[in-house]
């Protein structure tokens, strides 16, 4: 017997008030680890739709858990709600208007991305409820993952030891089941440290570490010759000195993010970067430390996890949108450009379709590139236990990531539409898992095909404490 039209009539019943919840999240826009508003705002609704709820997870208190159910398996959920520096902009407009204020946006779609979550667990909640079946489903709230790996440290306390599988999704251009491939990274501030003089009068008395920054730039800058093509090294400069060019600069900071295919390549490149560094402190005869303080592990595949929620989407059919969704996403494609919109439709594997604004159809699980891709923390989670993600549409075909036109369409009928929408794929997955052992242990097979049995490593040391400050200063 099939429930899932029943459990897509839980979601509608609710989509007001977790379009709402959305709404908020958008209009406070928080940086990693600093999400309180907006934790705050999960944390409440998860208690006023009857979770319990467990706050600072894994030590960080932006992170929370709520559970509904007793017996059966454990399904989590997993949502997010951080924002990024320098996307500010107004809603609604197809235009560059940022706000006043502190310059930070939803450039990323993570108020849709934890809200759709949540009313996916709640509407898994209601129906358990409503049936009296066995199973617990879980809300994850996870903040930072953006450059902040939040999940990470949460795998690494335990959070996720008890859970037989995990669900997220993503906001996309296109709707359907995620590829699992992502480049596992490594992120780290190198600390160079010299010795101040008088740029005029002693220059000879002084040791740059600002020079030690460039050189050691340099030097990596050389390395890309000989690495893999797919890796990615990415640096920014943290801390320069001062704004005093007569004064040798005593102190200097740069932070390097490393990306590779897998978790030893990634490794081995962080190695070959930390030498770099230590041969630019021998040059300039400054010293040199680095400290890793976020990392991620490449996304892991499960297929029958990721058949189960290609059979949801294909029962759901693809979103809907109207005119006045398709008008205002072209109007945002008409600030693009043909190369934007054509990579749109490459990442999906999909040949571009003349005048198509929003994608109305599902995109098959084997089409997407697994070539134009970035690093996620939901990686770690697909180590520790079988994992699944989606893709919805709630932007513009073309619309690039972590820019002011994706900002502009965070409060959109069509990005609310499409939260809606996939909250259904995500509520009908967990619950096709709940009610069939037999898929839930041919995943937990193949996770253990793919992972083996040795305990995963993440890739931030085990003394290293969430960077609960990083985003001080933005």
């Amino acid at each position: 017997m099939h429930n899932t039209d029943e459990i897509w009539r839980l979601v509608d019943a609710k989509r007001d008030a977790f379009t709402g919840l959305a709404d908020r999240v958008f209009d406070t826009p928080e940086l990693n680890f600093s999400e309180h508003r907006s934790a705050a705002e999960h944390t409440a609704m998860l208690r006023q739709q009857g979770f319990t709820v467990t706050e600072a997870v894994a030590g960080i208190p932006t992170a929370m858990v709520g559970e509904w159910g007793e017996g059966g398996p454990v399904i989590a959920i997993m949502g997010e709600y951080d924002a990024l520096p320098g996307l500010s902009q107004e809603a609604g407009v197809a235009e560059h208007r940022p706000l006043p204020g502190t310059g930070t946006g939803h450039g990323c779609g993570h108020n849709l991305l934890g809200s759709a979550s949540l009313l996916a667990a709640t509407a898994v909640k209601d129906f358990l409820a409503a049936n009296g079946l066995p199973g617990r489903v879980r809300y994850y709230g996870c903040p930072a993952e953006e450059g902040g790996s939040g999940k990470t440290y949460m795998v690494r306390a335990g959070a996720f030891a008890d859970v037989d599988a995990a669900i997220c999704w993503h906001p996309s251009a296109f709707t359907g089941v995620r590829v699992a491939a992502s480049l596992a990274c490594i992120e780290a501030d190198f600390t160079f440290r010299g010795r101040a003089a008088h740029a005029a009068a002693a220059p000879h008395l002084g040791r740059s570490a600002l020079d030690a920054v460039e050189l050691m730039n340099v030097g990596v800058n050389y390395m890309r010759e000989h690495m893999p093509a797919s890796a990615r090294i990415h640096y920014a400069l943290i801390d320069a000195g001062g704004i005093a060019p007569n004064v040798v600069q005593a102190k200097a900071v740069v932070r390097y993010l490393v990306r590779s295919r897998d978790l030893p390549g990634v490794r081995d490149l962080f190695a070959r970067v930390v030498k770099v560094s230590e041969g630019a402190a021998l040059m300039t005869e400054t010293s040199v430390e680095h400290r890793i303080f976020s990392g991620d592990a490449n996304l892991v595949g499960n297929g029958p996890l990721e058949e189960v929620m290609a059979s949801e989407f294909r029962h759901l059919g693809p979103p809907v949108f109207d005119d006045a969704d398709r008008a205002f996403a072209a109007e945002i494609q008409k600030t693009l450009r043909p190369e934007d919109i054509a990579a749109s439709f490459k990442r999906a594997g999909q040949t571009p379709r003349e005048g198509a604004t929003l994608a109305d159809w599902l995109v098959e699980r084997d089409h997407w590139s697994v070539d134009d891709i970035g690093s996620t923390d939901v990686g770690s989670v697909s180590w520790a236990v079988p994992t699944v993600q989606a893709a919805g549409t709630t932007y513009a075909i073309g619309t690039p990531g972590h820019s002011w036109q994706l900002t502009a369409q965070g409060k959109s009928p069509a990005a609310h539409k499409g939260m809606v929408h996939v909250a259904k794929a995500m509520a009908g997955t967990a619950l096709a898992l709940m009610r069939d052992p037999e898929a839930l242990a041919r995943a937990k097979a193949d996770h253990r095909a793919r992972v083996g049995d040795a305990p995963f490593v993440p890739p931030i040391p085990e003394d290293v404490e969430p960077p609960l400050d990083m985003a001080v200063g933005h």
